[in-house]
């Protein structure tokens, strides 16, 4: 495929720098339905990205979409703040009936705002008010959003240095196999939390990602969350699980946490949760944590309705009948195959590895600028993969959990390409 990028425009012209994805995709995209995006010169790209994972039932969904078409056509309510309405009591019932009761989570359900950030946000504050503690402790190489509260439980420090100011009440912790297995988990954290002179106040509460995608793809064992959760409750403090962009079924159950059999006090969601892209998230916690005065946390559009329908026609179409978990592993075996051959094609000398749960796998090379290349050249035959990791050293695959084997097969024979083409 040859691409052309767009001449000199309003992007360029107009918009600020701190653009980003468009940067290494040069099209001008025009319409998406399923797996697929098309630009306006006609060029069809498999999408291994889905939204940053806000897609996870693919581009214009049907069965989300024509629900959200009657819903505008009634002239349903589209704007309501925290009113209540029938698009959220619909939400609501599908969210208690299809997602908690079964999985016996007993959880309140706050709507913080629209994105992930505010969901965080949202956790943290709870967790110092339950609390009446300031200090959070997070994990080496964690995302948790771009906002200040959230930039100081995250790693990466080019997102850090965007704040402009200290970032302050956050301590990290080394998240599991930091120190690739020599050393025993939770031995740092712990020995700070009994030293009287170790300088670590009392946290208020834990921040963790079970499988950190924008730190590189970095997959916790359940063991080690199990002890995180252990440890949470010996030493008083709330455990938060940020599953914004690993929970709606990215590895396989609804919720990423589900494997390990742990409870976590209180879970962000946000990307998918809506399944049709529009912006919505949640803070769900256990109802003894809801001390909340009314109007203490609020937000003029967490009362998304629009993403109210899709939400709830997610849940009633994929969730509803325990199918949605078997495919994405089924797919999730089908990658790992793959991966396998690409990295035993590229020989010991590239130092290649994969890494991954169910639909969201890492493939990083020992030559860390590997993977800016891979994923060009993979654009260019069209396909969309990003970077992820600290130096962008891993090519990250995101595809839809609605993927058909078939679009699965052509995306990964695309990025065997791709990773043959750039050594």
């Amino acid at each position: 495929m040859t691409i052309t990028p767009p001449a000199l425009s309003v992007f360029e012209t107009l918009e600020s720098e701190v653009r980003s994805y468009c940067r290494g995709w040069p099209a001008v995209f025009d319409r998406a339905q399923g797996s697929y995006l098309h630009d306006e010169d006609g060029h069809t790209y498999l999408d291994f990205f889905a939204g940053a994972g806000s897609l996870n039932y693919g581009h214009n969904n049907p069965v989300l979409k024509r629900a959200l078409i009657d819903y505008i056509e009634r002239d349903g309510i589209t704007h309501g703040l925290d009113m209540a309405t029938t698009a959220k009591r619909a939400f609501l019932e599908s969210f208690q009936n299809v997602i908690l009761r079964p999985r016996d989570l007993p959880y309140k359900v706050m709507f913080p705002g629209p994105t992930g950030t505010n969901a965080v946000e949202s956790a943290l504050k709870l967790a110092r008010k339950v609390k009446g503690r300031e200090a959070i402790v997070s994990f080496t190489n964690a995302f948790h959003g771009m906002s200040l509260g959230s930039l100081a439980v995250t790693g990466n420090a080019f997102k850090r240095a965007g704040a402009g100011i200290p970032l302050v009440h956050g301590t990290p912790m080394p998240f599991d196999n930091y120190f690739d297995g020599q050393v025993p988990d939770f031995l740092w954290f712990e020995r700070l939390l009994e030293d009287q002179g170790s300088g670590l106040n009392k946290p208020a509460a834990v921040i963790v990602e079970t499988v950190q995608g924008e730190g590189g793809i970095n997959v916790a064992r359940v063991e080690w969350l199990r002890a995180l959760q252990e440890l949470c409750h010996r030493q008083d403090m709330l455990l938060i699980v940020d599953d914004i962009q690993m929970g709606c079924g990215r590895t396989g159950g609804f919720f990423s946490f589900e494997e390990a059999g742990i409870s976590p006090d209180i879970v962000t969601l946000s990307k998918s949760i809506s399944g049709y892209g529009l912006p919505m998230a949640l803070t769900l916690f256990k109802p003894e944590l809801d001390i909340w005065e009314p109007g203490e946390h609020n937000g003029t559009f967490r009362g998304n309705n629009p993403a109210f329908v899709t939400a709830a026609a997610a849940l009633d179409a994929y969730w509803a009948d325990g199918q949605m978990e078997k495919q994405t592993m089924a797919r999730g075996e089908q990658v790992e195959r793959a991966l396998l051959s690409v990295v035993e094609e590229s020989g010991s000398e590239a130092g290649a590895s994969f890494r991954g749960r169910g639909l969201v796998w890492g493939l990083e090379f020992e030559d860390k600028a590997r993977a800016t290349a891979v994923c060009a050249r993979a654009f260019e035959l069209g396909l969309l993969l990003e970077t992820s990791g600290p130096e962008s050293e891993v090519v990250k695959l995101l595809p839809p959990l609605t993927v058909s084997p078939e679009e699965l097969d052509e995306g990964l024979r695309i990025l065997a390409r791709a990773v043959r083409e750039t050594a």
